[in-house]
């Protein structure tokens, strides 16, 4: 819901669930279960009229407010299981995601965002994949680094095996560098480095 706080009434409203029946193409076979698309977590951008929405089914959607409703830029399936929080990094289109699969992941969806509002035209550069390693403090992890995006599919240009469902996250300076603080189950938080971003 896009709310007028001066009326205290909504302006704009959408449903995540209506929007993924128009979305499925063939009909859900018998005996087969999807999560539904419910909001667990909504991220604004610092430009203030872009934001995001993690949700029960694994999607993330980029939505650009145009006044008084919203219209939605993009989305694409992000984790395996639901997305429980969504943030983005200061002064960027970076999107950090947390899921209940354990994963950490960074997207850049300010080339989308920006392609959809100048132009049409679709972009031909891509970026090469490489590999990093990342570490979380008390322990070591796996992170890898991709390119922006391939064969037509939004890829991670981050992605870190957390191992525990992510309750909470974000993204953070200490001494000059980006950081990611993570909340799980467990009583610890924990806490990545961004040296690259």
């Amino acid at each position: 819901m896009l709310w007028n706080l001066q009326k205290a009434r909504p302006l704009w409203i959408t449903n995540l669930q209506e929007d993924e029946m128009e979305e499925m193409e063939s009909p859900q076979s018998p005996g087969q279960l999807l999560n539904p698309a419910l909001a667990h977590s909504v991220s604004v951008a610092s430009c203030g009229n872009i934001f995001s929405c993690g949700a029960e089914d694994g999607k993330i959607r980029i939505f650009r407010v145009m006044g008084v409703k919203c219209e939605q830029e993009l989305g694409f399936k992000g984790h395996t299981l639901g997305v429980s929080q969504v943030c983005f990094l200061p002064e960027s289109y970076l999107l950090l995601t947390g899921g209940n699969d354990g994963k950490i992941m960074l997207w850049d969806v300010g080339g989308e965002v920006e392609k959809k509002q100048k132009s049409p035209t679709k972009h031909t550069h891509r970026k090469k994949t490489k590999r990093t390693t990342g570490t979380k403090q008390g322990g070591n992890t796996h992170a890898s680094v991709t390119g922006e995006e391939e064969r037509g599919t939004m890829l991670p240009k981050l992605s870190i095996e957390h191992g525990e469902k992510v309750n909470w996250l974000l993204s953070t300076k200490i001494k000059g560098f980006q950081n990611i603080l993570v909340a799980d189950q467990t009583s610890c938080i924990s806490l990545y480095h961004l040296k690259e971003f």
